[in-house]
């Protein structure tokens, strides 16, 4: 919580002028049940009409007073703690935008999306809470307490009495509730995940007629979440109707004892009536302090879980400024003896070489966990090796600061998406480019022909579900092309694609940007078959390198996929 508190220091100016007007009608609030006591006990008795006039008005004036200082204090607040959760929810998606893969792994994208949203409005909640209520509820219950006292203190102590036990109550109840409030969160981040899911391969679901099971396993998370829910709330529940029950007792016994007293003539029905309103002053600010614990400790919870994101140490640093000697001539990518594991148990992969010249293609085949993707992570720097180095240029790309190392790619990825706006601003992507290096990018990826049939501006639903499978990888290959890449890497970008489109794409690729070094990962042999070199996976090993030709010659794996998908091997071999 400490860590938020910097979010609320630039509004400290405009939260004190807003607790100041709080204040203030506060202040009249409490005014109001002495003035009708010196009326009933005073004024009353002398008949002095003027008298009652003056001081009904001066009545009519605090409630006025209240009234607007409350509204003008409320508005406040809420432009306040909405400005303060609108700078901590810009600073959280920058923060969770920069985040390693790794430290996102860690994190969870469902998580990272509750925190966002769910959290940040718990805070939001609880900052508006506090000015309203955070000022409000200690002046009505430590001032009503006060004037009850000056007017009379025997009465007074039957109140007292009763504090303690609701404080004792409000305490309990609080160091319950907030472990709680924070399993409920992770239980929601499970919850989004399975939503995401459910959402994203909605398709697939139906397809294969899991509908049903999904519907189970949604219920599944969300009656743990409603169970949670209503264990924490029955916790919290106990807070209103225990402090109610306490402060009413409080009261039946502020009526009791002071029917004695006024029949002892010790005080008079002006103070028993005051009394009566204060009590429900105090009852009423009792009860916005345990509101105030309720929203506290849900924000505590929240606080935490985004606070933990918020103090995140960047995971990719830049080493060394020195760059270093590359191990083979003119080479521009070389991977020298990398290893790399995800959970650092079993090797993803292990003791991989190779290298690439400017200009060169390298195709990469491999069983699904092979570690054909991890091998596009590592050159983009998502992880870092766990030994070995990787060169560009003759640079560790552990000394090449990230935004010059990011500059370099062009890329597809597997699971790709495309924004809900136009083709053209899909291409684009917020970068400076010409409508001429859209245009060529478009024909190079062959999306020129549909683009022409749709234009342009045809707005792409979200995730680019009103085209279909070729047609988003087109797209998403004329993004990656649009700005000239240093490095084309196209994993597994052309599997919707036909044969034949296939082809033309790599021939337009090898002539359009025959300068650009190229990794292609791909399912099947063609698209990678006039590769200058192929790397063959399996288990995080290298069991085959070299030429098409070479590996039908060399390697019996590839020999296997080439028969799978070609026919014979003499077939194969003639189509290479």
């Amino acid at each position: 919580m400490r860590y938020i508190v910097k979010y609320i220091r630039p509004f400290f100016g405009y939260i004190a002028v807003t607790l100041c007007i709080k204040f203030i009608a506060s202040i009249m609030e409490l005014l109001i049940p002495s003035i009708l006591a010196t009326i009933i006990d005073d004024i009353v008795p002398t008949g002095d009409r003027g008298a009652i006039f003056l001081w009904g008005g001066a009545m009519a004036a605090c409630a006025l007073t209240a009234l607007l200082g409350n509204v003008i204090a409320n508005r406040m607040a809420a432009k306040s703690s909405g400005s303060i959760t609108e700078h901590i929810r810009h600073d959280l998606f920058c923060k969770i935008t920069f985040l390693s893969a790794r430290q996102l792994d860690g994190f969870t994208i469902p998580s990272a999306v509750s925190r966002l949203t769910t959290d940040t409005y718990n805070l939001n909640q609880m900052f508006a809470r506090m000015q309203r209520l955070g000022v409000r509820g200690p002046i009505l219950l430590i001032g009503g307490m006060i004037i009850t006292m000056i007017m009379d203190p025997g009465l007074t102590m039957v109140l007292l009495l009763t504090l303690p036990v609701i404080a004792l109550l409000v305490y309990v109840v609080t160091k319950k509730s907030v472990p709680l409030y924070t399993k409920q969160q992770s239980i929601l981040d499970h919850m989004v995940r399975v939503v995401q899911e459910n959402i994203t391969g909605a398709r697939v679901i139906k397809a294969l007629s899991k509908t049903s099971y999904e519907q189970k396993r949604y219920d599944q998370v969300n009656n743990e979440l409603a169970d949670m829910e209503q264990h924490a709330g029955n916790i919290m529940a106990v807070t209103n109707p225990g402090s109610t029950l306490i402060l009413n007792i409080g009261l039946t016994l502020v009526v009791a004892v002071g029917a004695f007293r006024m029949n002892a003539g010790q005080t008079s029905p002006g103070v028993i009536i005051a009394f009566l309103n204060y009590f429900t002053i105090i009852l009423n600010a009792m009860l916005g302090i345990t509101r105030i614990f309720v929203m506290c400790s849900k924000g505590e919870a929240s606080a935490k879980r985004v606070t933990e994101v918020l103090t995140t140490a960047p995971d990719l640093i830049v080493t060394s400024s020195d760059a270093e000697p590359s191990p083979k001539d003119n080479a521009h990518i070389v991977f020298d003896h990398v290893s790399f594991s995800y959970e650092k148990v079993k090797a993803n992969i292990n003791d991989l070489s190779f290298s690439l010249k400017h200009g060169q293609t390298l195709g990469i085949i491999g069983a699904t966990g092979s570690g054909k993707s991890t091998i596009i992570n590592l050159l983009m720097r998502f992880y870092d090796v766990d030994s070995g180095r990787i060169l560009i240029d003759g640079k560790d790309i552990r000394t090449i600061p990230t935004e010059e190392l990011q500059k370099k790619f062009g890329v597809v990825f597997q699971n790709d998406f495309l924004f809900a706006d136009t083709i053209e601003e899909n291409i684009r992507y917020f970068r400076t480019l010409s409508d001429d290096e859209i245009d060529d990018a478009a024909q190079t990826a062959q999306a020129a022909e549909f683009i022409r049939t749709v234009g342009m501006d045809y707005h792409v639903s979200a995730r680019g579900n009103n085209l279909s499978g070729g047609q988003k990888q087109r797209l998403l290959i004329a993004r990656a092309l649009a700005a000239h890449p240093e490095i084309l890497i196209l994993d597994d970008a052309s599997s919707a694609l036909d044969y034949k489109t296939d082809a033309v794409l790599r021939r337009e690729l090898a002539h359009r940007h025959f300068g650009t070094t190229s990794i292609i990962v791909a399912q099947r042999i063609s698209s990678i078959k006039g590769a200058d070199a192929i790397l063959v996976l399996e288990g995080g090993n290298v069991i085959g390198y070299g030429t098409h030709d070479e590996l039908m010659k060399t390697c019996p794996i590839y020999q296997e996929i080439a028969e799978s998908q070609m026919g014979t091997a003499e077939e194969a071999e003639s189509n290479g």
